[in-house]
């Protein structure tokens, strides 16, 4: 038997993850469109600006996570980091997503690029708190499970709100004022969600006082977990492919799924349905993926979903443009149910590979681990949508030019078309794969973590014993 986590606790864990779905979904959906459509950067530069805020975010998160493990104020370690990031999220998102309209395209660049390495370090000051506070709810195997689940239910279900709600915000408005009238009303509920948390999150596992400043060891520490070295592989392989995926998919859905309408000067709900039908279906497919952990691994949810998700990709090669939505509809259900596996089971398995680090160095440092992982994930993403947006710009895709009096870009050649349909494709076929191959590798499972557990109390053969188990 094991004591089953409140689940009011457990709405106040997974409420923070409205933040981290929601920001995340509308920084990778609309942000590489707003940066080429609304201020007007060429894709080149607009990826740039994510590429260079993205790195910098990725060198602060170490700090940010060591910092982290050691903060002490009344609210606790992680959640007085919270309740501090909370309102700043409010101002970064709308310095983010303000429509500078200056002529200069080199003040262009780098106003928005200040802006949203602004926002990047609020995102990680907010969420490497977070992910650390999440993993010390509780040291259960299966409760953990519990709460990895509905957070990311919150998480998925405010990628279906951020997704949907934000254009058609935008589209009530007549100029681009639309995006400030958004980041405000999105940073306002954001706010409300992290600082609920902060507040009623309270942790299972206490976290123990550190002290000493950050140095290169405390960065370098983590990779000496193999666990952690293997989890770090299959998320960044799950987080680079969701990345270029979103930040291409109303690309694919305006310029050429629904192409002759978008080249009408018409507009559509297709990629909004699309999008929620993509995240409403990982909501759905949580249960059976959390059920097939239960019954057999992590490892088989994983490889599950990502087959799905390969299969389901590669039919983008043969749906032809201006065809019934439907089809689009059926294979967002389809690509959503795939990635809702891939997507769960890193976050699972965390808190158990920050157990094996405090088997191994005899310290719980969630934090630095959170703190590395979100650096390599930052620049694992930040590589692939600079990558993708240089090769979609070089296939001859058209930015919005910000004169006054520019036409409006309703058409992008074929060149580019081709270009989005290839990436949106291949991207999971090449990385998913990848991410397959090391998953099958991981040995973390159940009754392994209970062996570390155990071993947490027992002598340093006892330790040892296990850690060369996994």
């Amino acid at each position: 038997m094991h004591t089953r986590l409140p689940y009011g606790r457990m709405v106040a864990f997974s409420l923070g993850d409205f933040f981290g779905g929601g920001a995340f979904n509308i920084i990778n959906f609309l942000y590489p469109g707003f940066l080429a459509l609304a201020v007007g950067l060429p894709p080149a530069l607009a990826g740039l600006v994510i590429f260079i805020a993205r790195i910098f975010d990725a060198l602060i998160d170490p700090p940010i996570g060591h910092f982290s493990d050691r903060l002490r104020v009344r609210f606790g370690t992680r959640r007085g980091s919270l309740l501090v990031s909370a309102p700043l999220i409010v101002l970064s998102l709308f310095l983010t997503f303000y429509p500078y309209s200056n002529p200069s395209l080199t003040l262009r660049f780098f106003l928005a690029l200040f802006s949203y390495m602004f926002f990047c370090a609020v995102q990680s000051s907010t969420m490497i708190p977070y992910y650390s506070l999440v993993s010390e709810a509780t040291e259960n195997y299966t409760e953990r499970a519990r709460v990895t689940v509905l957070r990311l239910g919150f998480s998925i279900f405010a990628s279906i709100v951020c997704v949907a709600l934000p254009g058609v915000i935008v589209g009530l408005f007549d100029d681009n004022t639309g995006y400030i009238a958004m980041s405000l009303i999105f940073g306002v509920v954001f706010m409300l969600c992290v600082a609920a948390t902060g507040i009623f999150a309270k942790e299972g596992i206490p976290a123990p006082t550190q002290t000493g400043r950050f140095v290169l060891r405390d960065f370098l520490r983590p990779f000496k977990v193999k666990p952690f070295r293997q989890y770090l592989a299959i998320f960044l392989c799950c987080q680079i492919t969701m990345a270029v995926m979103s930040a291409l998919f109303f690309f694919y859905v305006d310029f050429y799924f629904s192409r002759d309408l978008t080249a009408a000067g018409g507009t559509s709900m297709v990629g909004l349905i699309g999008a929620a039908i993509l995240f409403g279906m990982q909501i759905v497919a949580l249960p059976v993926y959390l059920n097939m952990i239960k019954k057999t691994n992590k490892t088989t949810a994983y490889v599950t979903g990502a087959v799905i998700w390969i299969v389901g990709a590669l039919v983008l090669f043969v749906l032809p443009a201006n065809a019934n939505p439907l089809y689009l509809y059926i294979l967002a259900a389809v690509l959503g149910f795939g990635i809702s596996g891939p997507g769960l089971v890193p976050h699972a398995i965390l808190p158990d590979v920050i157990d094996v680090g405090a088997l191994q160095f005899n310290a719980r440092d969630a934090g630095a681990f959170s703190g590395v992982s979100n650096m390599i994930i930052q620049i694992g993403q930040a590589a692939g949508i600079a990558v993708v947006m240089a090769i979609i710009g070089a296939a001859g895709f058209v930015e919005q030019s910000i004169y006054e009096g520019a036409a409006q870009v309703v058409s992008q050649p074929a060149s580019a078309q081709h270009a989005i349909i290839v990436i949106l494709a291949i991207a999971p076929l090449i990385f998913m794969s990848m991410g397959i191959f090391v998953c099958t590798r991981y040995r973390l499972n159940k009754d392994r973590h209970v062996q570390v557990l155990k071993a947490l109390e027992g002598t340093p053969k006892e330790k040892e014993a296990v850690l060369e188990s996994l």
